[in-house]
């Protein structure tokens, strides 16, 4: 008579059942998994379909303004074999979010006028303008007054140049004097006109000048930035915005909310900022999610190693084991990750708020929400699950029935030969990326040094057991002769390193991870600030609010005892390159434009090669050394690229400057920088004056309304960019640091539990409570001094090698104080869950635990 087939559905509610504190741990480690991966991917579908809501042009139907990206212009190369000739797809690359204003073609308002469909067409300029309080106020022409829903209360429209229109207000009456200040210039305005005031929250005040004026004061002559278009009757605004974008390249026309991406700037950076974070975060978290739910999944199933070696026993092939493991994950992952979901969503919205505080995205931004995310996440939690889960299967079911039996009782031998020495070429490889950073520079060098650290984790996970046996071995001898506990506990975590492992592993995770995610920005940024720090030769910074004119910059170097003016305009330009094997990329680097005459006693780039005299115009540029070996581009060759307002940039490299940290990637000449801002306002200016002036210079330039401050603590160019990163970096590893402490006392309790019949019996054998206690307190300092001490090993190297690639120092520059919580938070979280576990399982009295199990 053969034997009946076993029938899964029996056992996996059986096991489910018969083992509750086994896959809760499973549970508990999908749910978290699913809850961070769905809110993850709101921030990412929000970077495709959210956005801002429009505030003043929500009068007209269609919001037409310049492409606010970049995409790289570089032809891909084509694949060998491929003829010429066949066209070759572009890069993947994200695109880049321009910060300048772009501007609109010659005759953009013409052509979309001409488009079927369209009405009417009123363009929209912004000048920025600061007034008596020192705010920063937008100027309009009157005309475009028609793109917002406000009408005049009293007064009329402004007419000549001296004449302003404002929204009501305190002391704000027709017939008063106000005074506004372009650039640092201050100006007299009579108000004519009063506007009623909006009940709609507004991002800043808007006042309205005649049209000649507004062309007077804008760099463009008044040249519309924005057009809003009113539709004609009957038709459909969607269907003309796609007419537009057909009938003029470059332009977006936006409808409905979308028309605010286009009023704001920071609207498509949002975007693009939040589809970064999203999808990087979203990685990093699946990785750690596997090597969770992994560990989680193995200590579960090493509890239940005596079932399946009856299993194999009776019978049970291994596809059967295997099947009879995916099924039990996947219908407790299934539960545990629909349950997840609605906790991702209000996650998102946590998240959100982090990044708004840290500057990263704009307070307004609305998130969009959908199902698309939790589906997502479903799919790809329960996939990396179901991937656990297979590897756990592995040992229970390639071993022989009578092997099974044997190391049921006596546990598992400890990992083979093959997986030692992957582990080991893992961690050569690790070690190895880790020194790029002292052969390359720029991007490559900084990508590798993190690429390090994840290739250093792994290895870590694959040499775990055999590294803790190891470690537990050498110290054992130590152990053995302090005390009775100390004894105990070197026995066991020699005998089960394996469940040792599973509980050191999350927690080096999270402290090499942790210590990374702190310290590689950290490192970037010491070394910048001591860049811009030495750089700055000159004895005072002059600035305005919003910006100074070239009139201002002309009273400024005015001034008696003024010897040099170097202006500063600080911007970004998309540049083109290829990555290592050849693909089209393209990256956002900062650009700065300086005077070249006016260097020598204000500014010291530290030149490597050429000289910054040849900037001129346009077509020259000066490049960091890490550019350099980032662009592969020399003194005499060409790069490529937009300005920040989307311009086609193409200059010949004329020189190399070593402090590209403090001062940006790029260098141009003053004007050509300006130019390509939105408002050509010049951000701050160097001055050097002679000794026995200073403080008198210092008053004459506070007199003129100019703010004046010393060159002690000069921010590093792109400081703001590198501080939003910083606060980016901060959320993710508290977000993760979170996750790893959930896993580590859920694998830490699973663990105790699973002893709860080895602390009866030595108990039974004649050991106190308080002995046992005493051991299971030494494995817990045993596993956080452990983890401690893996965290940093995994860390140290490519922290060590940025350092020396970064600034010369082998020293990384780490947050002290932010190092010393992540590793004291992990050591302190095993200690409190492991004697929590402890008390718990020791609950029951030893001889009802011994007499409970076979």
């Amino acid at each position: 008579m053969g034997a009946a087939p076993l029938r899964m559905g029996r056992l996996v509610r059986a096991d489910v059942r018969f083992h509750r504190g086994g896959f809760v741990g499973v549970a508990v480690a999908i749910f978290v998994a699913t809850m961070l991966v769905t809110g993850l991917g709101v921030l990412v579908e929000s970077g495709i379909r959210g956005g801002l809501a429009p505030e003043r042009y929500t009068q007209v139907d269609v919001v037409v303004g310049a492409s606010q990206q970049a995409e790289s212009t570089a032809p891909a190369e084509p694949a060998p074999g491929v003829p010429d000739g066949v066209p070759v797809p572009p890069s993947g690359d994200l695109p880049i979010s321009l910060t300048e204003r772009a501007v609109l073609p010659d005759g953009a308002a013409d052509a979309v006028a001409a488009v079927p469909g369209v009405a009417s067409v009123v363009a929209d300029v912004t000048v920025p303008l600061v007034d008596a309080a020192g705010l920063v106020v937008e100027a309009h022409p009157w005309s475009a007054t028609a793109l917002s829903a406000v009408a005049l209360r009293d007064g009329r429209a402004p007419e000549a140049e001296d004449e302003v229109v404002m929204v009501a207000g305190p002391g704000v009456e027709v017939g008063v004097t106000v005074f506004l200040a372009h650039g640092g210039e201050r100006a007299e305005y009579r108000v004519v006109g009063v506007l009623a005031e909006t009940d709609a929250a507004t991002r800043a005040q808007h006042v309205y000048l005649s049209d000649d004026r507004i062309a007077d004061l804008d760099p463009h002559g008044g040249a519309a930035q924005v057009l809003g278009v009113l539709v004609a009757e009957g038709a459909a605004p969607d269907e003309v915005a796609e007419a537009i974008r057909a009938a003029v390249r470059g332009l977006s026309a936006q409808t409905g909310a979308g028309r605010g991406d286009i009023e704001f700037l920071d609207s498509g950076a949002a975007r693009m900022t939040l589809i970064a974070i999203g999808s990087a975060f979203v990685g990093t978290c699946i990785l750690v999610a596997l090597f969770i739910v992994a560990g989680t999944l193995s200590l579960s199933v090493q509890a239940r190693r005596r079932d399946f070696a009856l299993l194999r026993a009776v019978g049970a092939s291994p596809r059967q084991v295997h099947s009879l493991i995916a099924r039990e994950v996947l219908s407790v992952a299934g539960v545990a990750a629909v349950l997840g979901i609605l906790p991702g969503y209000l996650l998102s919205t946590a998240l959100q708020t982090a990044f708004v505080q840290g500057g990263v995205i704009p307070g307004d931004f609305a998130l969009a929400i959908s199902p698309i995310p939790a589906a997502g996440a479903l799919l790809l939690v329960l996939g990396s699950a179901w991937g656990a889960a297979a590897i756990a299967a592995r040992r229970p079911a390639r071993l022989d029935p009578v092997e099974a039996l044997r190391e049921s009782a006596t546990g598992a031998r400890s990992i083979g030969l093959p997986r030692i020495i992957v582990g080991i070429v893992l961690a050569a490889a690790g070690v190895s990326l880790s020194t790029v950073p002292l052969v390359a520079r720029g991007e490559y060098a900084r990508g590798a040094a993190a690429g390090a650290a994840m290739v250093l984790i792994i290895a870590l996970a694959v040499l775990g057991p055999w590294l803790v046996g190891l470690v537990m071995r050498l110290l054992g001898a130590m152990l053995r002769r302090t005390t009775a506990a100390g004894f105990l506990a070197a026995e066991n975590s020699i005998a089960n390193s394996r469940r040792m492992a599973s509980a050191i592993l999350p927690l080096a995770l999270g402290i090499g991870l942790g210590l990374v995610q702190v310290g590689a920005p950290a490192i970037v940024a010491a070394e910048a600030a001591a860049q811009a720090e030495a750089g700055v030769t000159a004895d005072l910074r002059v600035s305005a609010q919003a910006g100074i004119s070239t009139g201002a910059l002309g009273v400024v170097s005015e001034v008696p005892g003024v010897t040099q003016v170097n202006p500063v305009t600080v911007s970004m330009a998309a540049l083109d390159y290829r990555d290592l094997d050849g693909s089209p990329m393209i990256g956002e680097h900062t650009l700065q434009g300086i005077a070249p005459d006016a260097v020598s006693d204000t500014l010291d780039l530290r030149v490597q090669s050429g000289g910054l005299e040849a900037l001129d115009g346009e077509h020259a540029v000066a490049v960091s050394t890490d550019m350099v070996q980032t662009l592969g581009v020399d003194l005499g060759d060409t790069v490529k690229g937009r300005f920040g307002d989307g311009t086609p940039l193409e200059a010949v490299v004329v020189a190399t400057y070593e402090r590209g940290l403090g001062f940006g990637d790029l260098t141009m000449e003053a004007d050509a920088v300006r130019l390509h801002t939105t408002d050509a306002l010049t951000d701050f200016a160097l001055v050097a004056v002679a000794d026995v002036a200073a403080s008198d210079v210092r008053a004459s330039l506070e007199s003129a309304g100019l703010l004046v401050q010393g060159v002690g603590g000069q921010k590093a160019a792109g400081a703001d960019a590198q501080s939003q990163q910083g606060w980016v970096n901060l959320v993710a590893l508290i977000v993760i640091l979170g996750y790893i402490a959930i896993a580590v006392i859920n694998t830490l309790v699973m663990a105790t539990a699973e002893r709860s019949r080895e602390l009866a019996l030595l108990q039974l054998i004649g050991s106190s409570r308080r002995q046992v206690r005493a051991m299971m307190r030494t494995e817990a300092v045993l596993i956080a001094v452990i983890a401690a001490v893996f965290g940093v090993a995994v860390a140290i190297p490519p922290l060590m090698g940025m350092s020396i690639g970064v600034s010369g120092s082998p020293i990384p520059a780490l947050p002290l104080g932010m190092s010393g919580i992540i590793i004291g938070s992990m050591s302190v979280l095993a200690l409190l869950a492991l004697w929590v576990a402890t008390i718990t399982t020791m609950r029951v009295r030893p001889i009802d635990e011994i007499g409970s199990r076979q």
